[in-house]
């Protein structure tokens, strides 16, 4: 029997990549606490089997080698009906282990000291709740700065610049265009960024000076601008993620 949402006191969550290699693999936990004006959060993210490669085969990935992390604090409260909502929503498995493809455990414990441990079914669900959750922490920390995309579309008539700025511990996406300042629908916002992660990106043409000659370019949130005809690559046939993206900024550009 599950618990009542409303009533959950603590939630754990344990997730590993499986059979992900190195320098991908990683587990994490979070260790959240409700009841307070803020969410008490432990996390812990440690990566696996790394003593296998080279420190070059680390770093030539994009990852450094000290990317284990660990943080103790307290996260605004806005999170605790996050996950309170995503826990009544779920559906859940029978089984008690995780398998060799990984993903995420839980434990719940309630105001009436009941503790249940399940896996859901939704996995996908919690797994990006729970991104989302960690680049709150980073952000809270310092550990990293609030995720920034950058569009900029020069043509003789006119230049257009779009900048969103992902606060992920409150769940806000601030929005400017041109010189106007604004805010965009958090779920609208995460969408487009999923959206943007979705082709590849060539860095052997990317810049980091911002542009200025005519052309569409996208600053994907590393500082590096690229050329949407030249830079940014489609790697599904069956869906042209590149005119997606540059729809969705068009719009957003013209409200």
């Amino acid at each position: 029997m599950h618990l009542k949402s409303d009533d959950i006191t603590r939630l754990e969550v344990d997730y590993q990549t499986g059979e992900v290699p190195p320098p991908f693999s990683h587990v994490f936990k979070l260790k959240l606490s409700f009841g307070k004006n803020f969410v008490n959060t432990q996390f812990d993210i440690q990566y696996t089997g790394r003593e296998e490669l080279s420190p070059e085969e680390i770093t030539e990935e994009g990852f450094t080698l000290d990317d284990d992390y660990r943080y103790t604090g307290e996260i605004p409260n806005l999170w605790e009906n996050v996950f309170k909502k995503l826990y009544a929503s779920s559906k859940w498995s029978n089984q008690k282990t995780l398998g060799e493809k990984g993903g995420i455990k839980l434990l719940a414990k309630d105001i009436h000291g009941k503790i249940t441990r399940d896996i859901p079914l939704n996995q996908e669900d919690w797994y990006l709740s729970c991104q989302d959750y960690i680049q709150a922490i980073y952000e809270i920390s310092k550990k990293e700065a609030p995720l920034c995309i950058r569009f900029k579309e020069i043509s003789p008539e006119k230049e257009t610049f779009v900048e969103l700025l992902f606060k992920f511990s409150i769940r806000r996406v601030e929005l400017k265009i041109n010189e106007q300042t604004g805010a965009l629908d958090w779920e609208e916002g995460r969408k487009l960024a999923s959206l943007i992660f979705i082709p590849d990106y060539d860095y052997d043409s990317a810049k980091e000076q911002e542009p200025v000659d005519k052309g569409i370019y996208l600053d994907c949130g590393d500082g590096y601008w690229h050329e949407f005809n030249k830079g940014i690559i489609n790697i599904d046939r069956g869906f042209d993620a590149k005119a997606s993206i540059l729809e969705k900024f068009r719009s957003l550009a013209t409200g």
